[in-house]
C-alpha cells in the first residue's frame, strides 16, 4: 500500500532483508505485553549503541509524534519487536536488548544510522484522544488533564 511505503521504512527493504513477523493476539489469549497493535507511527533511526554488562542499550532518535507518548518504563515496538523504554529526552530514548532479544530480532543485528519503524503504546493514544474529545466539547466532568498527567509523572 501507498500508505505503508510512505509511513514505513518498508521502502529500504531489498530482497533476503530480514522482518521481525509475530502472529496476532486472539481474543481470549493470555496477556503478557505490552499493549501495542503492529501499526508504525513513525519512522525513527539508531544514533547509539553501547554495551552494559551482558544487555546492548540502543538509543534511537524518534519523530515527535512518536516522542509525545514515551515514557520510562513505558512500552515501545521497534521495527515488530515490543520494548520497554529505560529513559528519554526531548527527541530520543533508549531500550534494552538482552541477548536472547537481539539474537532473535532484527533490532540486534542494526547498526547506528540504520531506520526502524516504530509504535507506541495505543493506552497513551486513547488517553489523549479521550482528553482532546472532551476539551473540544468544552467538558469538564473530571479534574483528569493533560496539566494533571504531567504535573504526576504520567506523561
Amino acid at each position: 500500500m501507498a500508505e505503508t511505503l510512505a509511513k514505513t521504512n518498508l521502502r529500504e527493504l531489498r530482497p533476503g532483508s530480514k522482518v521481525n513477523l509475530e502472529r496476532a493476539l486472539r481474543m481470549g489469549d493470555r496477556l503478557g505485553g505490552h499493549m501495542v497493535s503492529g501499526h508504525v507511527d513513525g519512522v525513527g533511526s539508531i544514533v547509539g549503541l553501547e554495551r552494559h554488562d551482558i544487555a546492548t542499550i540502543v538509543t534511537l532518535q524518534a519523530p515527535e509524534q512518536v516522542m509525545r507518548y514515551i515514557i520510562k518504563k513505558g512500552s515501545v515496538a521497534i521495527d515488530g519487536t515490543s520494548l520497554t523504554v529505560v529513559d528519554f529526552e526531548q527527541d530520543k530514548f533508549q531500550v534494552s536488548l538482552i541477548p536472547h532479544t537481539a539474537q532473535a530480532t532484527v533490532l540486534g543485528s542494526k547498526k547506528i544510522g540504520e531506520s526502524v519503524n516504530l509504535e507506541s503504546d495505543v493506552l497513551g493514544k486513547y488517553i489523549e484522544r479521550l482528553l482532546q474529545s472532551r476539551e473540544d466539547k468544552g467538558t469538564r466532568q473530571s479534574k483528569l488533564s493533560m496539566e494533571f498527567l504531567s504535573a504526576n509523572g504520567f506523561l
